[in-house]
């Protein structure tokens, strides 16, 4: 369970937070684990299993890179992009590790990195197991691991490991869109005030929004390196970068800046920042989980096209005050999900992903707009309500096709999911836990074949060309 909603915003490189991010994680605990133990020094060789989903689309989505480089020692939020493709080279070269970054161990990538497709580990479609064996072939230590997602990592008793940024044993206290909404009532304040009163109780005023700036100032870089980067993204499906081209047609023919945008020309806006943002997920960028790396366009494309062309900022100070607050509510609803549902394609199709960030955007931007209580919780109902069933069926096992144009499509629907809210008087006739609920029940009756699995949908309706 999170301690703080900067849990749900984690930085790294792409392409997916739940078989990139999160496998890195739990090799980094593993190996740290052997040095805790004094088993690191014994350890001649480890060994990796990958199950379910991590099987069936990890190579495509980099796992095998990014167990290298937990195993390795690295921390997700440090490594640069391109090096995870360094780090494989390099150990396909040696037939070796740095195991923690410390000690020499053989690793074969044929024979110690094994995809296994065929089995599922007991608790979640996202299973690893790790070994690690000395000289003579017995087992120093054996691990299991769930990545669960949105980065997040459980060890095989269910235990949460390595909550980056978290808040110690604290837990976020409103784990239900009622509690959320009661507590704000009961005080007479906003939601958004009730979240930056838990915030700045974990660490404080100064530090909760500098940790909250930098999340925006990374979000608001991958747009800008979108924005600007060409070429084809790698993977073999010869898919062009499309947000640098599209960008300067836009440039080309925008209205006034400083006045909202009408029309296809708003729209266009949104999905250019959101296409941005996944092309650079797609080319292994820096990116910020949100709560996703496949959903990853949606919160900072809502949160640009409103700084940028719906607010008129009087001081810098307001705009940072916006930009603190969209973050904190949208942190706050993706809580919501995790705790209600999941973050995880692999458990429950893309809706908890694409419809997750969704329906965080639509809430935060209702209540950056001025919008009650009551609106807020409507807009985030609204985002996912229209994304229910929403399925994940990456075309050759990689996050592009359609993972990049849904995020523009999030993106659109967030807004007016936003808009449509504050026109009303905020009373509606299904809540928010409610439709979370509904996602969880859906996804737990949607066929394994569209949870990630490329087995199903479009991942099999294309003809992927050999790389």
């Amino acid at each position: 369970m999170p301690g703080s909603v900067l849990d749900l915003f984690s930085i790294g490189v792409g392409p997916s937070s739940s078989h990139t991010l999160g496998p890195m994680r739990a090799a980094r605990h593993f190996a740290s684990g052997l040095e805790t133990s004094g088993a690191l020094r014994g350890c001649s060789r480890v060994c990796c299993m990958l199950y379910g989903s991590l099987a069936l689309t990890g190579r495509g989505h980099c796992t095998d890179k990014a167990i290298l480089a937990g195993l390795s020692g690295r921390c997700a939020e440090e490594i640069a992009p391109g090096e995870l493709a360094a780090i494989e080279a390099e150990a396909r070269a040696s037939q070796e590790l740095l195991l923690a970054g410390e000690h020499r161990c053989g690793f074969d990538m044929d024979a110690d990195l094994q995809f296994r497709t065929g089995e599922l580990l007991p608790a979640h479609s996202n299973g690893m197991r790790f070994q690690a064996f000395d000289d003579g072939g017995r087992n120093l230590a054996e691990s299991i691991y769930y990545s669960v997602g949105g980065g997040f990592v459980v060890d095989g008793d269910g235990r949460p490991i390595d909550v980056e940024g978290g808040a110690g044993a604290a837990q976020y206290p409103y784990l239900s869109g009622e509690m959320l909404v009661s507590a704000a009532r009961e005080r007479g304040i906003r939601i958004a005030d009730l979240v930056w009163e838990w915030e700045r109780g974990l660490r404080g005023e100064e530090e909760t929004m500098a940790r909250l700036l930098r999340i925006a100032a990374v979000m608001d870089g991958c747009i800008d390196s979108g924005l600007h980067a060409e070429g084809h993204l790698p993977g073999g499906l010869g898919v062009r970068r499309r947000a640098p081209a599209m960008y300067q047609r836009l440039i080309e023919v925008a209205s006034d800046p400083n006045v909202e945008p009408a029309g296809g020309e708003a729209m266009d806006w949104l999905s250019v920042y959101a296409i941005a943002v996944n092309e650079e997920n797609a080319a292994m960028g820096r990116v910020v989980s949100a709560p996703t790396n496949g959903a990853a366009g949606i919160i900072p494309s809502v949160l640009r096209y409103y700084l940028r062309h719906m607010a008129n900022f009087a001081s810098d100070e307001a705009r940072k005050r916006d930009t603190a607050e969209f973050l904190m509510v949208a942190g706050a609803i993706g809580i919501l999900y995790k705790v209600g549902a999941s973050l995880s394609a692999a458990e429950v199709g893309c809706q908890g992903e694409v419809g997750v960030a969704c329906s965080m955007a639509a809430g935060a931007l209702a209540s950056v707009m001025g919008g009650t209580n009551a609106q807020v919780e409507n807009a985030a109902e609204i985002g996912m309500e229209h994304n229910l069933g929403l399925t994940c069926d990456p075309i050759g096992g990689l996050v592009q096709i359609p993972c990049i144009e849904r995020n523009s499509m999030g993106a659109v629907k967030a807004v007016n999911a936003a808009r449509l809210a504050l026109y009303s008087d905020g009373i509606h006739v299904v809540s928010l836990d409610s439709v979370i609920a509904t996602m969880r029940r859906t996804g737990e009756d949607m066929s394994r074949r569209y949870k990630e699995t490329s087995l199903g949908g479009l991942a099999v309706a294309v003809t992927v060309p050999e790389c």
